[in-house]
């Protein structure tokens, strides 16, 4: 474990509201708290440093310090209490099965393991199906058929006790076996004969509570489908027996929710635990319709894993209550014991209804969770030399599993991770931790690098409120209406309906917004109804990804909305602002060159001050304004016809590729230009009817440039001519 660390229950808090600290602590003696403001979070000696303004007179406490733990794996927990089974009991589940082998993993618990008692229908060590039977006193009976199924293949698997005889049988049924017909596996044994006790707690996908470790054991990794407890015992133990249910669970009802609903007439429903995946495809499914709301029935299964991780449920530590006078900004949590040390961040936004500046910055927290320990496949120890040689922080996902990666990577099984949320410790989201090595920058994404623009806010003098997506999305347009200007960071890339009609609405009502970032307006997430704090993702049918949904499973649990590219949903982006993902590279940046347009009267101030063509050729993202990925106007895909391209990025090396939406065939493109004139990037500059405007950047690094040489640089005063005309009242004009 790191050996301090937390998280908090939100991610933003306005004055007088409070927010939670949930802290875990290995050493003996007692933690710091103390409350810093974060200006810079790169400490790059190449840039301004790590800037931080102590607070501690607002809030500095010890508090002791203490290990929480938590269990990673998703199951359905039921309370099953009232229910006693005096005679003949059966198990029954289909399964699709993705890490046969990989241990005992249980489909179906009534079994207590304090106690020895009970029964479950599992897989064995080896992936074929095992009952599990015992009595208190007793060592348990392991019965398996000794055929390991199938990966990735629908399977019915049964469990049959009867108390009369002390008869165990187990069996297994392959589901559309690919030549045809094969017959059951059964294997037939016994102990003494006599009632089998259930356990009062019942688990799917999991054994249940290790008295041992105290934590769920034996998860199951693959899809469960019509899990169900039985009363009696069929002769024929794989036939389809008139059985009367205990409990009977159909998936295929209230997908949305944490509840599994039990049809069987005990009433028996469960709630499900770190959020496994729902509106699953299940063994009935035909593939004429893709969307789980048109054909629920077909939609019957959830995706267990032994890695998924939603909330570790630590208790809290500590509350802070956001002083009235503290003013709207990124602030954290600085914790200390020994020589560990934490920084937590959050984000304060001003009071409702109430703005405190001019401008305000739109922090991309649903991007930083989507991205939440992203175990990097290059990671190695490179990026252990240059964080020390940078003296970033020195703790990595690869190297703490148990805090549960990000959607850019994959489960133990194969799948991809599709949901995340901020109620564990986000490495990741920690100032100063870095990314990429990166050669000529600081190799800084996300919250890191996006501090580069607050401390370019800063130096400029330009006062600011931050409003974090969680914010956007819960409260629409009011919350920015009334803004002058409004800002992206550097990677805006998830978002929601509900956000992306937030900011095009600010912008058609004549507000100024400036996107200041790459690969933007690029995927929709859906938040989950009872657990916002979690995000997921589908990731369907084109966009560059880290692995793909399976067919049929592109649409979003947590809402019932068809997953992956917004471009896909005919909501590119752009039409929010101008230019769209193009090209992706490594992390490394070039430099714009300006166009004609750039001399236009209509924008001919936004280079004021500046000679020469060449923009941006420095930076500490990649060395340079232009990199890593790439964002263009296209007027298909919505570019206004009057917006004008003022720079085109060049010279970009050839490990950048075109983006996969833009391609027909290895020869042709959508756009029709040659593919690698399409690795690019653009900024674009547009009015809009009500008197506001837009300006773009079209790259992730750009933000990167602002800081170098003291903020005193050719992209430093491009951005002051920008955002000191937005901020002027005075309406824009448009064109003709």
């Amino acid at each position: 474990m790191i050996p301090i660390t937390g998280y908090t229950d939100r991610l933003s808090a306005r004055p007088g509201e409070e927010i939670a600290f949930k802290v875990s602590a290995t050493g003996a003696a007692d933690y710091e708290a103390r409350l810093v403001r974060i200006v810079c979070g790169d400490p790059n000696p190449a840039g301004p440093g790590r800037i931080e303004e102590d607070l501690g007179e607002i809030y500095s406490a010890r508090h002791p310090a203490r290990p929480q733990v938590h269990a990673m794996g998703s199951m359905a927990v039921i309370e099953a209490g009232g229910v006693d089974a005096q005679g003949a009991i059966t198990l029954e589940a289909t399964i699709w099965p993705t890490r046969p082998g990989k241990g005992e993993q249980v489909v179906l618990s009534a079994f207590e393991s304090a106690a020895g008692a009970g029964i479950a229908l599992a897989l064995d060590a080896d992936g074929a199906a095992m009952v599990l039977a015992g009595r208190a006193g007793k060592t348990p009976v392991r019965l398996s058929t000794g055929q390991p199924l199938h990966v990735r293949h629908w399977a019915v698997i049964r469990a049959s006790f009867d108390p009369s005889t002390g008869s165990i049988r187990v069996g297994q049924l392959s589901l559309h076996p690919p030549f045809g017909p094969v017959p059951p596996v059964v294997a037939e044994g016994g102990i003494e004969p006599g009632p089998l006790p259930l356990a009062a707690r019942w688990h799917i996908a999991s054994l249940g509570r290790d008295p041992k470790t105290g934590h769920s054991s034996a998860h199951f990794n693959g899809k469960i489908e019509a899990p169900a407890i039985l009363s009696g015992a069929a002769r024929d133990l794989m036939a389809d027996a008139a059985l009367e249910a205990l409990a009977r669970w159909d998936f295929s009802r209230e997908i949305p929710t944490m509840r599994v609903c039990d049809t069987g007439p005990n009433g028996l429903d469960g709630r499900l635990v770190n959020l496994p995946a729902r509106g699953m495809t299940g063994s009935n499914w035909t593939g004429r319709e893709m969307c789980w709301r048109h054909a629920p029935e077909q939609y019957g299964a959830i995706h267990f894993h032994d890695s998924d991780l939603a909330d570790c449920g630590w208790e809290t530590d500590f509350t802070f209550r956001v002083p009235q006078r503290l003013k709207s900004g990124v602030y954290a949590m600085r914790l200390t014991a020994g020589g560990e040390v934490d920084t937590i961040p959050f984000f304060v936004p001003p009071p409702r209804a109430t703005r405190g500046a001019d401008l305000c910055v739109v922090i991309p927290t649903f991007t930083y969770v989507v991205y939440g320990n992203f175990d990097r496949p290059d990671f190695d120890q490179s990026y252990r030399d240059r964080a020390a040689e940078l003296g970033m922080t020195r703790h990595f996902p690869s190297d703490h599993p148990e805090y549960g990666f990000s959607t850019y990577n994959t489960h133990s099984d194969g799948s991809g991770i599709c949901h995340s949320s901020h109620l564990r410790p986000l490495m990741t989201m920690r100032p100063g931790y870095l990314n990429q090595v990166d050669p000529a920058g600081s190799g800084l994404r996300h919250f890191s690098a996006d501090t580069h623009l607050l401390a370019w806010l800063e130096a400029r003098g330009i006062p600011f409120d931050v409003v974090t997506d969680h914010d956007l999305d819960e409260e629409g347009a009011g919350l920015i209406d009334g803004y002058r200007t409004v800002l992206t960071c550097s990677h805006p890339e998830y978002h929601t309906a509900a956000t992306l009609d937030a900011l095009i609405d600010y912008r058609n009502r004549g507000g100024r917004f400036c996107y200041l970032g790459g690969n933007g307006f690029y995927w929709r997430v859906a938040r989950h109804p009872e657990m916002p704090e979690a995000i997921e993702i589908r990731r369907g049918e084109g966009g560059i990804r880290a692995w793909a949904s399976e067919p049929g499973e592109y649409f979003n649990a947590f809402d019932g909305a068809y997953g992956g590219l917004w471009r896909r949903q005919g909501r590119p982006p752009q039409a929010v602002a101008g230019v769209g993902f193009s090209a992706q590279g490594t992390f490394e940046g070039s430099h714009y060159r300006l166009m004609p347009a750039a001399r236009d009267p209509r924008t001919a101030w936004i280079f004021d001050g500046i000679d020469g063509e060449i923009l941006g050729d420095f930076g500490l993202s990649g060395g340079g304004a232009a990199g890593f990925e790439l964002d263009r106007a296209d007027t298909r895909l919505g570019t206004p016809d009057h917006a004008l391209v003022l720079a085109r990025s060049e010279d970009h090396s050839e490990r950048f590729v075109l983006v996969h939406e833009e391609q027909l065939t290895h020869l042709v493109t959508l756009p029709g230009e040659p593919a690698r004139d399409l690795v690019r990037a653009e900024i674009v500059f547009f009015e809009t009817p009500a008197g506001g405007a837009v300006f773009s950047t079209g790259s992730i690094t750009f933000c990167g440039s602002l800081p170098v040489n003291g903020f005193d640089n050719a992209v430093s005063r491009m951005m002051e001519n920008v955002v000191r005309r937005f901020l002027d009242p005075t309406p824009f004009a448009m064109p003709g």
